[in-house]
């Protein structure tokens, strides 16, 4: 009982000093809206075009709104000692990261959908196969999240969090497949490529949306849960081992 009142006190004391402050929600909104236009324009294939781009813009939306506050708060609260307080907590620290990163997980996911609902405004989405696209993106979001919560944990200072997120972000929206095949990667690159949790998140983007997947869905899901699971346990490895000892 104390550790679930901990737990959704944690989730809902981040969402609301965090996630629902106006500048987030307004950015949540803003930076899918700014890709897809600057995505669209750019393709100049007309409205044809949005179901190809929309996974990539998707993609695009849960990784920055999941690792952008994460990485940065989470290091903040360590340097300004609150973190110290959390870990009195009656709770495992295993379910104090869970709620730390809950607020992201749910923040990433409704980026997500406003995109999809920009879209439904200018095409038909009656060919979305929505029973793998909402796992998808909960599974881009999670292994996002976690993402960010491994480079917060990695680091001392907000600025580096914030460097080494770019560091990582950047790349893999050229790297995984969100608007061009990794197929037409250099050869020497396409390994790098699948060492990229967002690789296999936007592969089941694209068999979601059109259809246009390389990998096998079920091979996607299970790597996917395979970094979050990774991602997880370096990051509490590395609290126990650089924060706590």
């Amino acid at each position: 009982m104390k550790s679930r009142v901990a737990f959704w006190n944690i989730l809902l004391k981040d969402m609301r000093f965090y996630y629902l402050k106006p500048p987030n929600v307004s950015w949540g909104i803003i930076f899918p809206l700014a890709w897809t236009g600057m995505f669209f324009i750019r393709s100049g294939q007309g409205m044809d075009s949005i179901l190809t781009l929309l996974p990539g813009v998707v993609a695009i939306s849960v990784l920055f709104g999941t690792t952008s506050m994460l990485a940065v708060t989470v290091t903040f609260e360590k340097k300004g000692k609150s973190f110290e307080r959390l870990l009195l907590a009656p709770i495992s620290l295993e379910l104090l990261m869970l709620a730390k990163t809950s607020g992201a997980i749910i923040f990433g996911i409704a980026n997500a959908f406003v995109p999809v609902i920009m879209a439904l405004f200018f095409t038909g989405l009656s060919g979305i196969n929505w029973a793998t696209l909402i796992p998808g993106v909960i599974f881009i979001a999670v292994s996002s999240t976690f993402l960010g919560l491994f480079v917060a944990v990695s680091v001392s200072e907000v600025f580096e969090a914030q460097t080494f997120s770019n560091f990582i972000r950047f790349p893999m929206l050229f790297l995984c497949g969100l608007f061009f095949p990794v197929e037409q990667l250099p050869s020497w690159l396409r390994p790098l490529s699948y060492l990229l949790p967002l690789t296999y998140g936007a592969d089941v983007l694209h068999s979601s949306i059109h259809q246009a997947g390389n990998m096998p869905i079920v091979f996607n899901f299970v790597m996917l849960a395979v970094f979050c699971i990774v991602l997880f346990w370096i990051s509490l490895r590395n609290i126990r081992f650089r924060w706590i000892l």
